[in-house]
Formats: structure tokens, C-alpha cells, sequence
């Protein structure tokens, strides 16, 4: 993949570096670098910042314009990223309805489902939960046991599910259910979208040892949603997860290593500072951390040619 910017793309990384100095400032400007798995304290503050972004559609920018996004390419959203990071902005909080649920949205969805829903997430107004591990299914996703039937214009769902990032904060959750029991089990799954605010649905926080609670337990009980609120096919839904554990590997590891290479660049700034970077096992295990970064860096920028290329990441992102 060419990461050299052309002439458009020279000029959209100049937008995007003088946005982020003119609004990277107050209390943004304060809590430079904060975000990630485990920061709860801040919610409030990235929230904040990622309504900025979408107002200056800074998010999802190579959705199409009639969901919010700017119809640009998949190097521009790489130029964001890299500045982004660079300017150790807040790192906002709809991660799983930007790089995960939405993505999959656009693949898979209907006209209809699009349109209600891809517009609210570029706005970040609407947040996402994912329901797919269950205590007896995480490594071996494809036995799980949450279960929808088919009622009327509804389906009604009973099951557990497990570590659901931001299950707390989440308006709807994107659930793996087994609707077919009689099929083997890499069928008869299908994802269904699923309102969190309903009295069959028990949202209950974990929390780490840091006393973070990114991940949560989730307990449907009778829960219910629209019946055409499956996305893809009916008994179908492997084939739609694995599309969006492909996009979770690649797109959320992406902006990572752009901030863990800034973290690390300002490591070797202070080692600097403090006479350290002679010691050779110093200088081994940083170049050990770079190279390390590295090979996550041009990892996700060739699954990203691969997918600008066929529209598929296959099992490149395993």
C-alpha cells in the first residue's frame, strides 16, 4: 500500500493538522493522551471531543455522505489516525459502533437499517455494545447457546453474554444468537440487533483489577427486537462476525500503534534526558519495542490493501 500523500491527500493532512491545533485546546489540550481500554474517568471529556470530530465529520471518513461520512478513502482515514495520535488528542469512546458495528453495517445491512442507524453513530450520538463470547463460548465462539425464536414480527432472545466492551454505555447491543438449533454450529447463527434499554436485557459491569469496567456481563431474558433487525442472512450471522473480528484486528489495532510509537518516542526522549540511551540494554529493548511496532504498523497497512484490493480480509487479519 502507496503511503506516500499525493497532492489530495497532502492537502486533506494540512485540514486535518490545523484542526486539530485550533481545537486541541482548554480542557482537550489538558488532557492530552488520555483514553484507551481501561479509562473510565475520563468518559465525559472524550465524549466531547469525539461530538467535535463528528461535527467536523471528522469520523468516518470514508463512509459514504449519506450516513455522515465524507466519501473519502481509506488513506485519508490512515492521514487522520497518524495526526490524530500525533497530537496525542483524547481517543473517543464509540469504538464499537465507528470501527466495528458500522463496518459490518455497510456490508451487510439493509437500505433501511443503514439509514436508521449509520448516521447517529457518525454523529456519535448512538453507542454499541457486541454480543458475541458467552461463558461457554469464547474461544470456540461458534458454540454458543443464546437463543432467538421467532414471535410474530419479533424475535425473542434468552442467553448470556460475556466481556461486552462498554455493555454499560452501550444504547444497542449487535448479538450473536443461534436461531436455527438443528444446523451445525457454524450455522444456523444469526446477528441481531438488539435495544439495550428493555426490561429483558440486564447490563452488569466487571471490573478489572484496576477498577475499570470496560467489559461487561449481559443477561437476556426474554429480550426482544424487530424481526428484520438481523443483519445479512438469517442463520448466516458466522460469516457477518468473522467480517467484523476481522475489522476489530485491524481497525482498533491501527490507531493503537500510532499512539504507543508517540508514547515510545517520548521514552527515548527522556532516557535521553537522562544519560540512558548508551546502555546497551537500553538501547536493545527499545529497538526491540520499535521493531515490534513496526511489524504491527505494516501488518495492518497490507490487511488494509488487501481490503481496499477485494473487499475481503479473508483470514489475512488472524
Amino acid at each position: 500500500m502507496d503511503m506516500n500523500d499525493g497532492p489530495a491527500d497532502a492537502e486533506f493532512r494540512a485540514e486535518v493538522r490545523a484542526w486539530l491545533a485550533d481545537h486541541l485546546v482548554g480542557e482537550f489540550a489538558d488532557h492530552r493522551g488520555v483514553g484507551g481500554p481501561t479509562d473510565d474517568e475520563h468518559w465525559d471529556l472524550r465524549l466531547a471531543w469525539e461530538r467535535q470530530l463528528a461535527d467536523a465529520r471528522l469520523l468516518n471518513i470514508s463512509w459514504p455522505e449519506e450516513y455522515g461520512g465524507r466519501g473519502g478513502t481509506v488513506e485519508q482515514e490512515i492521514i487522520f489516525l497518524q495526526e490524530h495520535a500525533a497530537a496525542a488528542a483524547p481517543y473517543w469512546v464509540g469504538v464499537q459502533g465507528r470501527d466495528l458495528f458500522g463496518p459490518t453495517l455497510l456490508r451487510h445491512g439493509t437500505p433501511a437499517q443503514k439509514a436508521r442507524f449509520l448516521p447517529a453513530i457518525t454523529r456519535a450520538e448512538q453507542f454499541w455494545g457486541q454480543g458475541f463470547s458467552e461463558p461457554g463460548a469464547g474461544s470456540d465462539l461458534a458454540g454458543l447457546r443464546t437463543r432467538a425464536v421467532r414471535d410474530g414480527d419479533e424475535w425473542v432472545i434468552d442467553g448470556q453474554k460475556i466481556w461486552t466492551t462498554f455493555g454499560d454505555t452501550a444504547d444497542w447491543l449487535y448479538v450473536l444468537c443461534r436461531t436455527n438449533p438443528d444446523a451445525p454450529k457454524h450455522r444456523g447463527i444469526s446477528m441481531l440487533l438488539v435495544p439495550a434499554d428493555q426490561p429483558g436485557v440486564d447490563i452488569r459491569p466487571i471490573r478489572n483489577i484496576v477498577g475499570s469496567r470496560e467489559f461487561c456481563e449481559v443477561f437476556l431474558t426474554g429480550a426482544r427486537t424487530a424481526a428484520d433487525l438481523v443483519v445479512g442472512e438469517v442463520d448466516g450471522g458466522w460469516k457477518v462476525a468473522m467480517g467484523t473480528v476481522g475489522a476489530e484486528r485491524l481497525l482498533t489495532t491501527l490507531p493503537y500503534q500510532y499512539m504507543f510509537a508517540r508514547e515510545l518516542r517520548s521514552l527515548v526522549d527522556v532516557l535521553r534526558d537522562r544519560g540512558r540511551t548508551a546502555d546497551p540494554l537500553v538501547r536493545q529493548r527499545l529497538a526491540d519495542a520499535w521493531i515490534g511496532l513496526e511489524v504491527v504498523r505494516y501488518t495492518n497497512l497490507r490487511m488494509i490493501g488487501t481490503l481496499t484490493r477485494t473487499g475481503d480480509l479473508g483470514s489475512e487479519s488472524s
